[in-house]
């Protein structure tokens, strides 16, 4: 019976995945005209992080009614990110669902690599849109998602780099290496601390990369023996240090949104973020003070891409390739680099976009607080492999959250 059983699980699964090779490839031999045809009427659900004011905002004041006036898609966002996302998609799966709650999703790093691992992405799709031809897919932050190549499974949305924030008015030389923040921490007890989420573990990895000696040395696939052999080092270093952060150490905050919240009200001298137009953003707001500045690790700066993927049980798939061809479109990726809703570097290859769109892009407001581009393209450090990561958080709450 027990074997029975296995055969009958088995033969689902087989028909099923019969089922969506065949739907595929459907969808990736009609015309756009027709995907956009079968897209109409269409109601989608997406899940991406909402923790930030400007992204809530962009997304609902204008990507949602924009899509539905122009392509009649119903487009509702729910709150989720990395975890909750790949455990969503796979708890469908066992159940054996064939519709998908979700059909988009805002991921990248360890998220896609995860979502890979369980077929939980719908693809390669991303040649099928039209407006694909602008993505400045040859650049290595575009084209490999933590050194994985995205191979038509997700639509690069925008490009992001790590960068520090404090207040000059209290900091007069930021630390930019371990031995100055340890320096720094021991004259100034319970100034900084760093969030248990995605933004402070990529400032584990930031140090992780000084250990194995600085830039590019822990470049390609995840290499257990370089982790093995400078974790042990970096855990040490903080259990050492953590008695000197925001409440000794004890406790860390959860997301980078309280982290910025104590900087801004003055009981931290730092915090951190992945978006560049950030510091531009609250200071122009009051939130910050206008005595913020911006700067980076003496080890460069981590650079990503963020992604929108397409879940492969979507029951919406062409809808949803409708809107990921309308976030990577001039109009959106225009509106998404301007400071004033955003501020996110677009994934475009502007010299590739008829003249009226580069004059768009070259009329938006400039960075006041934000770093130079060309200076943080100079001190780039591709992402690490998502094994790191993972390691990282798993690491982290085993070896100095639990300890």
């Amino acid at each position: 019976m027990h074997k029975i059983k296995l055969l009958t699980a088995g033969l689902i699964f087989l028909l099923l995945g019969c089922n969506t090779q065949k739907e595929k490839s459907d969808i990736l031999k009609i015309s756009w005209e027709e995907i956009e045809a079968k897209a109409k009427g269409a109601s989608l659900t997406m899940m991406m992080f909402q923790g930030d004011r400007k992204v809530n905002k962009y997304m609902n004041e204008y990507v949602v009614p924009t899509v539905k006036e122009k392509y009649s898609i119903t487009l509702t966002i729910v709150p989720g990110q990395g975890k909750e996302i790949v455990s969503n998609i796979m708890s469908e799966k066992e159940a054996g669902k064939q519709k998908s709650e979700i059909d988009l999703c805002w991921i990248n790093g360890e998220t896609f690599f995860q979502l890979r691992q369980i077929d939980g992405l719908y693809g390669p799709y991303t040649n099928k849109l039209p407006n694909f031809k602008y993505v400045d897919i040859e650049n290595p932050i575009i084209k490999y998602d933590f050194q994985q190549e995205v191979k038509g499974y997700e639509t690069p949305w925008g490009q992001s780099f790590y960068y520090l924030i404090y207040d000059s008015s209290k900091v007069i030389v930021p630390p930019v290496t371990m031995a100055q923040f340890e320096k720094w921490w021991k004259a100034n007890p319970g100034k900084f601390t760093f969030s248990n989420d995605f933004s402070g573990m990529t400032l584990l990895k930031s140090w992780l990369v000084e250990l194995a000696g600085g830039m590019n040395t822990l470049d390609n696939a995840f290499d257990e023996k370089k982790y093995n052999l400078y974790a042990p080092k970096l855990w040490d270093w903080i259990n050492a240090n953590k008695k000197y952060f925001w409440k000794k150490g004890e406790t860390f905050p959860s997301s980078i949104s309280d982290v910025s919240k104590m900087y801004s009200n003055g009981e931290l001298a730092f915090t951190m973020s992945f978006n560049d137009a950030d510091i531009d953003n609250k200071v122009s707001e009051g939130v910050f003070a206008a005595t913020s500045k911006a700067y980076i690790l003496q080890s460069g700066s981590i650079q990503n891409t963020h992604y929108v993927g397409i879940t492969a049980n979507s029951g919406s798939k062409e809808a949803a390739m409708v809107v990921c061809n309308f976030l990577i479109s001039p109009e959106a990726q225009i509106k998404k680099n301007d400071i004033r809703l955003w501020g996110s570097r677009t994934v475009l290859a502007v010299d590739k976009l008829e003249k009226q769109w580069q004059d768009q892009f070259v009329a938006l407001p400039k960075r006041k607080y934000g770093l130079d581009p060309t200076y943080i393209k100079l001190n780039a450090i591709k992402e690490l492999a998502p094994e790191y990561m993972i390691k990282v958080f798993e690491d982290f709450r085993k070896k100095v959250i639990e300890k």
